[in-house]
This record gives structure tokens, sequence and C-alpha cells, in this order.
């Protein structure tokens, strides 16, 4: 018993790598957007799109990636990811202009889109219900670990290792080669999810990974089997009647998730502490403790998840950060001491993370059934990821307006309201097969 759970937690250690690299790419630009500014004397639009051509491929990378992970499985794209990632990080080390920056940026935003949807998908077919959530969790934990290390990478390359601020922003963004590599390396020594191999006939093959993994493998296999059954099927289309409720979920819980201005924050976070006038050396170190709040954090959610449940998350969190976003809000109006803004964006970030950020893969992981849910997983994402793009690119346009902070975390709070009214529509998912959730769901 303790040898399958060990190697059911080494799978999703694995996996969750890719939320790794995923969390460490969102941040790694942060601290390297002020001087990519000036060496390319960039206006405001174009820093803007130097930060969102990265989500152009998120989004690219998570439309495009459900379909190979159907027909190949979800190890094999995994694999490729990781690929990405390292060329990816390896380009931007290596980097010749901003054209090229924008490229190889873009490469690694195809990886980053892909992983949200593989990764999460990937651990969610291999994890035991009672432990679904927390497993899947686990993803979220490793992209605000790399994100952390994204912020303490950036201060010790540019304070101690790497001290030429002509050079050192190249090795920022370099260094994610290393762990892209070991991803890749890694995920040779994990099983292909069971549910696929189930879905492709190779059903002696879903039993040999369910026996390294499980007790009850005939039950399990049978239950997998049975909600097969409902299509026979090559390809059953997403958008039909009988999904609406799965759509509709994952939609709203996508959109809230941004609209939470997490990732805005995350991608601007040393100049959004420069615009509470943060003394210049702050504005790489305050990164780094809201990075270990959020590691804090996720893992209060993560403990939470399957016992408070998803919504019980939700509520608290959506209650504590339409709250603090309101203060942080007047604090860049009324231009209060930086210390109090970066006191309430730090008690925004512990409540995203131990709600928002813990939930959302887990509850679009679950809500779709079998056959479509690498095309679930894959809306769900493209949603996120769409409108991480808008955002992201629109920020630098809206701090050069007056009040332009003030006003865009005044709207964060607004919709961090409504996300809590949004919440009592929810089904309760937690400690439910994901067949159970299928039939309650009616699809």
């Amino acid at each position: 018993m303790k040898n399958k759970s060990l190697f059911m937690f080494y799978i999703a250690f694995v996996a969750s790598l890719g939320g790794l690299l995923f969390g460490f790419d969102t941040a790694v630009l942060s601290g390297a957007v002020e001087k990519i500014t000036e060496i390319y004397d960039l206006s405001p639009k174009m820093v803007g799109l130097t930060m969102a051509i990265a989500l152009v491929g998120t989004v690219i990378g998570a439309l495009f990636s459900a379909k190979p992970a159907e027909r190949f499985g979800r190890l094999e794209i995994l694999k490729i990811i990781a690929y990405l990632y390292f060329i990816g990080a390896l380009g931007c080390a290596l980097i010749i202009d901003w054209y090229a920056l924008l490229f190889f940026r873009f490469l690694g935003g195809l990886a980053v889109g892909a992983s949200s949807v593989v990764g999460p998908m990937y651990v969610a077919e291999m994890s035991p219900s009672h432990l679904r959530g927390r497993f899947v969790a686990f993803f979220q934990f490793n992209v605000v670990f790399g994100i952390t290390l994204a912020y303490l990478s950036n201060f010790a390359i540019a304070e101690y290792i790497i001290k030429n601020p002509e050079t050192n922003w190249q090795w920022m963004l370099g260094v994610m080669a290393l762990p892209a590599a070991l991803f890749a390396v890694l995920l040779f020594t994990v099983p292909e999810s069971p549910r696929w191999l189930t879905k492709q006939g190779l059903t002696d093959r879903a039993k040999d990974v369910l026996s390294k993994i499980r007790h009850n493998v005939g039950d399990e296999l049978q239950d997998i089997k049975d909600s097969l059954t409902h299509c026979e099927q090559k390809s059953i289309p997403l958008f039909q009647k009988k999904y609406t409720k799965p759509l509709l979920i994952a939609f709203f819980i996508a959109t809230f998730n941004q609209f939470t201005g997490i990732n805005a924050f995350l991608y601007y976070a040393p100049t959004i502490f420069k615009e509470a006038h943060a003394p210049e050396k702050m504005t790489l170190m305050l990164p780094i403790l809201i990075g270990v709040v959020m590691i804090v954090f996720t893992m209060v959610g993560m403990l939470s998840v399957d016992k408070i449940g998803r919504k019980g998350l939700l509520f608290i969190g959506c209650a504590g950060m339409s709250i603090s976003l309101a203060v942080a809000s007047y604090g860049f109006f009324a231009n209060i001491y930086y210390v109090y803004t970066f006191i309430a964006l730090m008690i925004f970030t512990a409540f995203f993370t131990m709600s928002q950020g813990t939930v959302i893969w887990v509850i679009i992981s679950e809500v779709f059934p079998t056959d479509v849910r690498a095309k679930g997983q894959t809306f769900g994402s493209m949603t996120h990821w769409a409108w991480n793009s808008v955002l992201v690119y629109a920020l630098p346009v809206a701090f050069s307006y007056t009040n332009g902070a003030s006003i865009l975390f005044g709207i964060f709070a607004a919709m961090m309201l409504a996300c809590f009214l949004y919440t009592f529509t929810l089904p309760n998912t937690n400690n439910k097969s994901l067949e159970q959730i299928q039939k309650e769901l009616g699809c």
C-alpha cells in the first residue's frame, strides 16, 4: 500500500514539474522587462507585446494540444512540452535582437499553454478520487513554486551572480533551460494514463498501470470502460447541449481566475511596486516575499481542497480578494506609503492561492467526461490564457494614465465580488469519482 501511494506521489511530482516551468516562465520576464524596454527603446504598447507574445503562444498551445494528447497520449505530449520549454529558454539566453526574443518567448508560451491543458488532465486521470483534488492542486503548487524561483533567481542573478545589467537579463531568461531538461528526463520514468490506454483499446497496459497505483484495479477499470461506452465515435464534438453545464463552469471559472488580476500582477510585480513608489532595490525583493506567501497558502489550499471543498475555498477566497484588492486600489489612488499597498497585495495573493489558484485546474479537469476531457480542458485553458493575454497587454497602457493602477485594481475587486455570487451556482465535486461527476452533470 505504501509503495503504491509513494509511486502515485512520484507521478504527480514529475507531471507537476511542467507546472513549475509554467510558473517560472510566467514570472521570469518581470525582472528583465525594464532593461529590455531600455535596450530596445520600447513604447508602452511594445512592452505590452513583449510580455503578451508568450501568452499568444499560450493560447495557441492550449488550443491545439488536445488532439495530439488524444492521439499520441498525455505522456508523449508532456515530453514535447519539456523540449519546447528547453528550446525557448535557451533561445532567450542567446538572444540577438528584439524580434528573436519575441520568437523564443512565443515558443515558451506554446509550452505553457499545452502544459496547462495536458498536465492537470494527466494528473486527474492518474489520481484516486479521494486525493484527486490534492494531486491536481500539486500542479498549482509547482506553478507558484516556479514563480517564486523565478523571482529569487532574478534577484540572485542581478545582485550576486551577474551584476552587469547589460547582460544579466539574458541569464534571467535562460536559466529555465536547467529544470526543463530535468523535466524531460524524468518523464521517461512515469507511465501513460490508464484512461487514455483504455480508450485506445490497450486494456492490459491500462490494468498494469493501475496495478502499480491502485488496490481495486478491476472495479476502477470497469468504471473507466463503462464511462467510455457512452461514446463509440472517434471524435465527439464538445459544443453540444449535453455539455452546456461543464462548458459554462469552465468558462466562468477561467474568466474569474484572470479577473483577479493575478497574472497581470505577477508579470509586472516589480513595475507595480515601482508604481507604488517602493525603493528600486525593493522592487526585486518584494516579489520574493509574495512568492513565499503563494507557496505557503497554496499548501493551505492543497490540504483544504478535499476537506473544505472547491466551493468553500472559492467563497473564502473571493471575499478576501475583493476586500484586499479594494484596499490596494485605494492605496494607489491616495498615493499611500508603498508598504500599505504591498501588505494589501500580499493578503490578496494569500487568498488567491488558497482558493482560485488551487481550484481552477481541479474543477476544469473534473467537470468534463472522459470522452471530451481533453477538449474541455483545452477550452477552459484557452479561455484562461485569452483573458490573460488581453490583461497583460493592457497593463502598461493602463499604467500610463493617471490613476490607471487604482482603476484597474478597483475593477478586479468588483469582479471578485461577482465571482463570490457565481460560486453559489457551482456543483460540489470533491470526494466523487470522475464518472459520478459526469452523471450528476447529465453528460
